[in-house]
């Protein structure tokens, strides 16, 4: 097995701590890692000490991993992250409900969020609750008979202002964000047996069988579906 395509690199971002991580997926270990804790209460990003931290960092593990780092996953970890959660109602008139049937609900919200915030990037985007003539599920089902339907659909997102300041350091290392996790939200899924950058791997990974994942696009021919919703996979 090619040990370099099992590397990641994850960055996390709050105003504690700046800590960067060299990942092996295929061992689920870090194979390097730095952590910069802050003792005083800050409010806001200090993006020069930032530059400074990543300055250190980037050498180190471009000589360990023996390649350029070229992506880096985000773990954005802030009070000030936005959170929505929006409910969504309609009648089924298809008697059974079938996948494709959700999959147009999720795109109406998605569309529907994008379009009120237009400030925002949407990081998570969860289904919280699957309700079908007054009964609630905390999972999909399949082949319910119902006629009335309801959707508690969660959004986490990234403001773009907070994506350029991040872009802007980055791009002195010719280093691209492949994706914006919230942190917030991997700890809520840490227990003894997993840390920080494993659970933030898993969870890109469908780790929450709830979360709809937004997939790049795939040169074979896929549909909009396969392409777009992991969840419906």
């Amino acid at each position: 097995m090619n040990k370099e395509v099992e590397l990641e690199i994850y960055l996390v971002v709050s105003t504690k701590k700046f800590g960067i991580y060299l990942f092996d997926k295929y061992e689920l270990k870090n194979l390097y890692k730095d952590e910069l804790v802050f003792n005083e209460k800050i409010n806001s990003i200090n993006f020069n000490n930032l530059k400074k931290f990543l300055d250190k960092n980037i050498f180190k593990i471009e000589k360990i991993s023996r390649k350029f780092v070229e992506n880096i996953f985000i773990i954005f970890d802030d009070q000030k992250i936005f959170n929505l959660q929006i409910g969504i109602k309609k009648k089924n008139y298809n008697f059974k409900i079938k996948r494709e049937y959700l999959q147009n609900y999720l795109i109406d919200a998605k569309d529907l969020f994008m379009e009120n915030y237009q400030t925002e990037k949407i990081m998570h985007m969860i289904v919280n609750k699957y309700t079908f003539d007054g009964k609630s599920y905390a999972s999909l089902q399949d082949n319910i008979e119902c006629q009335n339907v309801a959707l508690e659909i969660q959004f986490k997102s990234i403001s773009y202002n907070k994506i350029y300041e991040l872009n802007k350091i980055l791009e002195n290392y010719q280093i691209k964000i492949t994706k914006f996790i919230d942190g917030s939200y991997v700890k809520n899924f840490i227990n003894e047996d997993a840390k920080l950058i494993e659970m933030a791997h898993k969870i890109l990974n469908g780790y929450n069988e709830n979360e709809v994942m937004f997939v790049s696009k795939n040169p074979k021919k896929l549909n909009f579906f396969e392409k777009f919703f992991q969840l419906f996979s």
